[in-house]
């Protein structure tokens, strides 16, 4: 499980931790269903906008979620964002079991 953080004033442990409670609380301990991915995605971005914007601050979020049933094939994903460091931040968490991979990035910009 990796994690990168940048702007770490705005995006911090404790959103990783988060992230990681969102995706636990929806494919912890399942297997890999195609028929069920559609749902999980929307579930665990709803599950972490929601505990971000409960937290008050003056942010706009943007969450995606990416799930892949592990294979030999491979994936690849890239963010980049050209925003005020010093204010603005984001947080990728990694995840898996032994059926699929889980990537979520979330991005905080700063409502001025």
């Amino acid at each position: 499980m990796e994690e990168y953080n940048s702007g770490e004033e705005v995006i911090t442990y404790t959103y990783t931790d988060a992230i990681f409670q969102c995706i636990e609380g929806v494919i912890g301990g399942t297997d890999y269903n195609q028929n069920k991915i559609n749902q999980w995605t929307a579930s665990i971005v709803e599950r972490c906008l929601n505990h971000f914007v409960k937290q008050g601050r003056a942010f706009k979020y943007i969450v995606n979620c990416t799930i892949m049933q592990k294979s030999s094939a491979g994936l690849h994903t890239a963010n980049s964002c050209y925003w005020d460091t010093a204010t603005d931040g984001s947080c990728t968490v990694r995840w898996e079991n032994r059926t699929m991979y889980c990537v979520v990035s979330v991005f905080a910009v700063a409502v001025a």
